[in-house]
């Protein structure tokens, strides 16, 4: 679209006018802002970036000769500078502090406990343990069977052994860890 079309079609029809400029030049706008703002925006922050980029030049735009042949340069340059404002604005934005008073502390408690994550992480610790401890392949049917949630067939492939032997060692070998288990006093 050229100045002169611009022209035309802003004088017939300003709504038609709009469109055809948002349709052409959409992706090449988006793609000028988007390069500036994602590092510090998201993705409401690049829309409203565009948006403002159209809302400039439906207002600034001027005819001018010098835009005749070239409006995408006038376009580009407009989101250009209205994305580097933007990026200006958001990332004095994210370099501020927040300052939360003691009342709004309580939005701030999670349900989150280090103690109850490091004992579940022994606790894991210490069965990986045990479940060596039993030998092969009593270990490594376990380990696949509930780590990995392989299915007897699959195990007895790697393992070389039908899978109903996978399935009688599997059988035995959590037996086994149950009882190492009750004797480390994890279980009861």
């Amino acid at each position: 679209m050229t100045g002169n079309e611009l022209r035309e079609l802003l004088s017939t029809s300003p709504s038609e006018c709009h469109r055809a400029l948002m349709k052409e030049y959409g992706r090449y706008v988006y793609s000028i802002v988007f390069n500036k703002l994602r590092s510090c925006g998201t993705q409401e922050d690049i829309e409203e970036c565009v948006c403002d980029v159209f809302a400039d030049v439906f207002i600034k735009f001027e005819y001018n000769e010098k835009y005749v042949s070239d409006i995408k340069g006038y376009i580009g340059t407009i989101a250009k500078r209205t994305a580097i404002d933007h990026f200006r604005r958001l990332s004095a934005l994210n370099s501020r502090i927040a300052y939360v008073d003691e009342d709004d502390l309580s939005q701030l408690v999670s349900d989150f406990s280090v103690d109850e994550r490091v004992d579940s992480s022994e606790l894991r610790r210490l069965l990986l343990q045990k479940i060596k401890e039993l030998g092969e392949p009593d270990s490594t049917i376990l380990i696949q069977k509930f780590y990995y949630n392989r299915k007897s067939s699959e195990i007895a492939q790697s393992t070389s052994m039908t899978a109903s032997s996978v399935r009688s060692r599997c059988t035995r070998a959590v037996e086994k860890l149950r009882q190492k288990l009750i004797e480390a006093d994890i279980l009861m």
